[in-house]
């Protein structure tokens, strides 16, 4: 398994495989999401931010998860659709994956070890579960799903080039 953060492919919902480290040294901001989550909503905050910081060097990415309550049940299509007409959500969507368990994504398998949360390095609590990586990768935080977008600002401003 891949270690390094920056090396892990991942599928976008075009069908694009990406790494973060293509996404230039910025800060990025990885959440698992969800179309019909009680946290939804968080996609315009989401989308706030990504307005507000992407040219200052923010990314933010997100990886629609169906593992809690079955709130991720549409395709690819499905999915983007929802996003866009609902929240605007211009900012890079990937592929449905698994956060947890043995089909659980590299990257979140990662994530969840640089930055472990209430359930220890094996769980994420539910969607909009979001991750702050610094442009080296070397600092990573966690916020839980009831963190707010808004509330990361600080530690964003901190990170930006």
């Amino acid at each position: 398994m891949n270690d390094n953060l920056f090396d892990i492919p991942c599928t976008t919902l075009g069908g694009e495989v990406k790494t973060l480290a293509d996404f230039g040294g910025k800060a990025v901001l990885v959440v698992n999401t969800a179309s019909k989550c009680g946290f939804t909503p968080q996609y315009k905050g989401l989308e706030a931010l990504w307005q507000q910081y992407a040219d200052q060097g923010l990314v933010i990415l997100g990886f629609p998860c169906n593992q809690f309550g079955q709130q991720e049940p549409g395709d690819e299509a499905a999915i983007s659709q929802f996003c866009e007409l609902n929240f605007g959500v211009t900012f890079p969507l990937f592929k449905k994956i698994d956060v947890n368990g043995s089909q659980a994504h590299p990257l979140f398998i990662q994530l969840k070890k640089r930055a472990p949360g209430l359930l220890g390095s094996q769980g994420i609590k539910w969607n909009f579960t979001k991750f702050l990586v610094s442009g080296d990768g070397k600092s990573v935080k966690r916020y839980a799903p009831t963190t707010k977008p808004e509330a990361l600002k600080a530690d964003i401003q901190a990170l930006l080039v």
